[in-house]
């Protein structure tokens, strides 16, 4: 498969995006109830009083030891990796040039719901599981927001409009908006979002002419939210979306002549294997995190300097000198020696960071936002909570431990799992999207929602969280017997979790009691646990960086965007990780949305 098309302009981005040489860019220059879903779906409006009403009782934030992890669009690598000790908040040397520009508190706050009134929106990335939120958030607090174009990858418009039914209106996230339009939901819906055939990795998107000329002429703000977030996927295709991607669409965005903002979804972890406290800063093109970690250590000649358009050569080139079979494969060890050269653990923070650089470098007058959340989980309570789609980045462990399948695991019993639900994900972002979008500054601005230091959640806290639930509400086995689990055992080296894995397996599989009886049996059932064993290390393997990652993501930027709002705003727009109670999120949100949405109730037993 063709990873990158050729032939239109000077430089080799050029020919790739398709970016005109002297392209202009045109900038120019009542109150509403939002209304709320309780976890059982009643509708509820908010007065202003009020903002998020669930079935659980408030929150209260709670102090833990400090320390960090993962995300759910990023993954780091350390290369010292294992054994780290604690990291105290405190003692943290920040790490980073100046923070974004400090933002001042208005009276009447940001003005959120005022910026979405007849704003039109261009959306890439929609039926993913953030956009949709994004998307229900906004036609939930302004019903008289304009069009929302959403780019869908189909092959012509009824395709596109299927998919745009069944895998948005028709969802159970937009059960609020079902309840408050009743007969009218469909057409309320349809008179808003309008389906985009199209494709981040063709040239224009792939947009045919008409369309591309009502996105130039109409829209206000453009949202990047398409990714590759395979940590190991081909470097070819993670470069072509995750890199090259934006800078299609910021394409875009210089011909629209009421453009007021470019909003990019990014993730925390495209800051590598930065470690301590980690600042709220945009990259700079060529930018190399291997430079500054060694910087003081190698002379600057054996320092590797980053050339995104020399990656992009790289894996151009490479299309034609190998077989098919083996391409894939060989993308994929490119990918990761790349990143890790560079100083970034996998292909996809890596291509995620370049694509950062390539928006800076592009936008010229454009006002750019960033968002960089860590790792994104199930809604803390809007539209209700726990609601999710897919399995985020510590689920499949979360679930291999629930059904037994799982035992221990690799990880730094000290270390932080940085988490943030999704909805505090979407309010951080409209009230980001809105401050800007008002001043218009023709600058690029950072935001990390990240509750590793404010808010940190410590593995072995989790694992605790973990046992407590699955001892009160086990999973039930293909007999309807419930799944006893162990607490499980944090492993801190490779040898330890290796060792513990053949225990397990060979225990569950009986295969002392088979071989003294059973000697051909018995070497199936050690080739089957030789599998087992070799895929939970792969997913250690995959997952090491991040459990054992040594960065903290301050969020200076995001605190001082909170501030700026009015009471109000802080209310109905929530991102203050800081009140999080971890043990209920996890317990009585997270578990329970996990096993309802994505194991559609199979082997829940009673709830």
């Amino acid at each position: 498969m063709g990873v990158l098309s050729t032939g239109y302009s000077s430089s080799l981005l050029s020919k790739l995006v398709g970016v005109p040489q002297n392209n202009e860019w045109y900038p120019s220059r009542r109150k509403t109830n939002i209304v709320y879903c309780q976890g059982g779906g009643n509708v509820i409006k908010s007065s202003g009083l009020s903002s998020v009403l669930t079935e659980r009782s408030s929150l209260v934030g709670t102090d833990h030891a400090a320390a960090t992890l993962m995300d759910a669009g990023s993954l780091v690598l350390s290369q010292n990796g294992k054994s780290q000790a604690e990291i105290v908040v405190k003692d943290l040397v920040p790490y980073g040039g100046p923070t974004s520009t400090t933002l001042i508190g208005l009276e009447d706050g940001i003005g959120i719901v005022k910026f979405l009134r007849g704003k039109k929106f261009f959306i890439t990335g929609a039926t993913g599981f953030l956009a949709k939120v994004f998307i229900e958030k906004i036609l939930r607090t302004e019903q008289d927001v304009g069009k929302i174009y959403l780019l869908i990858k189909a092959k012509n418009k009824q395709a596109a409009m299927e998919r745009l039914q069944n895998e948005i209106i028709n969802t159970e996230l937009f059960r609020c908006l079902q309840q408050i339009h009743g007969k009218s939901y469909q057409a309320f819906m349809l008179s808003k979002l309008v389906p985009v055939v199209g494709n981040v990795c063709e040239h224009n998107l792939g947009l045919d002419e008409d369309i591309s000329n009502v996105i130039a002429d109409e829209v206000d703000v453009i949202v990047n939210s398409a990714a590759n977030t395979t940590f190991d996927e081909r470097y070819d295709t993670a470069i072509n979306i995750n890199t090259v991607g934006p800078c299609r669409l910021m394409n875009i965005a210089k011909k629209c002549k009421k453009l007021k903002l470019f909003l990019h979804v990014s993730t925390a972890y495209v800051n590598g294997q930065r470690q301590g406290r980690i600042l709220e800063r945009p990259f700079s093109i060529g930018e190399c995190i291997a430079r500054e970690k060694f910087i003081s250590e190698v002379s600057p000649k054996y320092l590797p300097t980053l050339d995104i358009e020399g990656e992009i050569n790289l894996v151009s080139n490479y299309r034609g000198d190998i077989e098919d079979n083996l391409l894939a494969q060989k993308m994929k060890e490119i990918g990761l020696e790349r990143a890790r050269r560079y100083g970034w653990q996998d292909t996809y923070v890596f291509t995620k960071a370049m694509g950062e650089m390539m928006i800076d470098k592009l936008k010229g007058d454009i006002p750019v936002v960033v968002m960089r959340p860590s790792v994104i989980e199930s809604t803390f309570s809007e539209p209700f909570p726990g609601w999710m789609e897919g399995n985020r980045m510590m689920d499949p462990i979360v679930l291999c431990y629930g059904k037994g399948q799982l035992t221990g695991f690799l990880v730094d019993p000290n270390g932080v799992l940085d988490v943030v639900p999704a909805d505090m994900v979407v309010n951080a972002t409209l009230a980001a999207m809105a401050r800007h979008g008002v001043t218009q500054r023709p600058d690029i601005n950072v935001y990390q929602i990240a509750s590793s230091v404010v808010n940190p959640l410590v593995f072995q806290d989790l694992a605790r969280l973990l046992y407590e639930h699955y001892s009160s509400s086990p999973c039930i086995d293909s007999k309807g017997r419930p799944i006893q689990v162990p607490m499980m055992k944090l492993f801190s080296s490779t040898e330890e979790f290796s060792g513990h894995l053949w225990r397990d397996a060979i225990q569950k599989r009986g295969l002392t009691a088979m071989a003294s009886s059973k000697g051909k049996m018995s070497q199936k059932l050690e080739n089957m646990c030789r599998k087992s064993v070799e895929q939970a290390k792969y997913l250690a393997n995959i997952y090491e960086p991040y459990t054992f990652y040594g960065g903290r993501f301050d969020n200076s930027n995001t605190q001082r965007l909170m501030e700026s709002m009015s009471a109000e705003e802080k209310r109905e727009f929530d991102f203050d990780v800081k009140r999080i109670d971890w043990k209920d999120y996890i317990t009585n949100v997270h578990i329970p949305g996990l096993r309802r949405h994505v194991m559609k109730g199979r082997g829940m037993g009673s709830q």
